[in-house]
């Protein structure tokens, strides 16, 4: 067997296996189990490194549907998690979060932020520990008295007016909501603290009496929302996270939009880019996601010339000595050789919390893995790209937990896969449509 990762706490172990069992990518452990990421790792890590230090950094990650680009973009995430970055991930839709309404993806983000400490959503335990670092510098400068609570607040609020000074030229409203969140703090009114922590989220429909208690007015809109970005990652920098991972998954979607909105929301996206190479956005981690179609297609990126050149990566070389630093990364999806080491891995870690390692290890053993995955991938016409979820979530749920609890049970003898076809989603249904290498039970 391959050795599991040490130290896996048996709640991170669990994260991941139930995950699995379900047939969803898992929020967290991705490294526990990761095939063919590696190459990306050092080049990726230098990006962390350079957004925790003030810069910016963007890639727009290129894949077929199955190629592993929500997983790319999870992994990325703990990675940065790690360096101190807060993260959120945005489904880009056409009826939820349309990227030509640039308020309604600064809203997902709020809704989605994440830190090591805090799952979504932090705005408020990230607004609440700015304010406390405020403090902290205003009275580890001295010349206040600790116990003057008038002299220290005002300190507090001066301080807060220069860290946001670059914001408040462009978008008065975000410091002006964030001091009257903590003046509603300070004199106990949770109603309006709760109210305007939502506003600042982005949040509709806020209490006029909130936003009248703040100085705020409306809603906010399209232009105001990268001011709001802005501020968020000041204050992010400001209580101890350098930066923030924004991915822009399924961006794809796009192309299937009423044609002005498509290009409205290609020169949104142009727009951002424009702004964190003017180094509007210090410690902004961008990445989207989207597939081949999107980014070379006259439905997608093309159909807008400067954002195609923004994007523009040369693919004509063999995939092998594709640049992990270039604007584009392409993940070129599974062959069966990784699609096994992916079920030793998963294996490997199961076992870890097995109540019986040693049969697990003796009934599915590498060449059973093997068996089963040239099995998943041939009921899915051969397209082994299409085929790790549904791999995965047949080895754990059908195999390793039959194995695992009963003694008899042996996957050769016992166990024909056969696939629903409501377990598939429609990327898996296409493929079996065709499929006649073995039979599926598809009622």
């Amino acid at each position: 067997m391959t050795a599991t990762p040490p130290q896996v706490s048996p709640a991170r172990r669990r994260e991941v296996v139930d995950a699995l069992r379900r047939g969803t990518v898992p929020q967290a452990g991705l490294d526990l189990f990761a095939v063919g990421l590696a190459r990306f790792e050092a080049a990726l890590d230098d990006d962390i490194a350079i957004v925790a230090g003030g810069g910016a950094a963007f890639h727009a990650v290129r894949g077929e549907y199955g190629s592993g680009k929500t997983f790319f973009a999870r992994w990325l995430a703990e990675r940065a998690k790690r360096a101190g970055l807060a993260t959120a991930e945005v489904q880009i839709s056409e009826t939820e979060t349309p990227l030509h309404k640039l308020e309604t993806v600064y809203r997902r983000l709020t809704e989605r932020l994440t830190t090591a400490t805090h799952q979504p959503s932090a705005l408020r335990a990230v607004v609440d520990s700015w304010f406390y670092a405020l403090e902290e510098e205003v009275l580890g400068a001295g010349g206040v008295d600790e116990d003057d609570e008038e002299a220290a607040a005002k300190a507090v609020d001066e301080l807060m007016e220069r860290r946001l000074a670059d914001v408040s030229r462009t978008t008065p409203a975000f410091s002006a909501a964030l001091r009257g969140y903590r003046h509603a703090v300070a004199a106990g009114d949770s109603a309006t603290a709760e109210a305007l922590i939502a506003w600042l989220g982005g949040q509709k429909s806020v209490a006029a009496a909130a936003r009248r208690t703040a100085g705020v007015r409306g809603d906010l809109d399209h232009f105001a929302a990268l001011g709001f970005l802005q501020g968020l990652l000041t204050v992010l920098r400001d209580c101890g996270h350098p930066g923030l991972l924004l991915v822009l998954d399924e961006i794809e979607t796009l192309q299937r939009v009423r044609g002005d909105v498509r290009e409205k929301a290609l020169n949104a996206l142009r727009q951002l880019l424009d702004e964190i190479d003017a180094g509007r956005f210090p410690g902004l981690f961008l990445v989207i996601t989207g597939t081949p179609a999107f980014y070379d297609g006259q439905q997608g990126a093309q159909r807008l010339p400067p954002l195609a050149q923004r994007l523009a990566t040369d693919f004509t070389t063999d995939a092998r000595f594709d640049s992990p630093r270039a604007v584009q990364l392409r993940l070129p999806g599974f062959d069966l050789t990784q699609l096994g080491e992916l079920g030793r891995n998963v294996r490997d870690l199961y076992a870890g919390a097995a109540h019986h390692p040693s049969r697990i290890a003796e009934r599915v053993d590498n060449a059973y893995l093997a068996e089963l995955a040239t099995a998943v991938t041939g009921g899915l016409g051969g397209k082994v790209g299409v085929a790790p979820r549904l791999f995965l979530r047949k080895l754990v749920a059908d195999v390793l937990d039959r194995v695992d609890e009963h003694d008899e049970f042996d996957p050769r003898l016992h166990y024909a896969l056969t696939v629903s076809r409501t377990e598939l989603n429609d990327i898996e249904r296409n493929a079996a449509a065709g499929a006649d290498d073995i039979e599926l039970d598809l009622p």
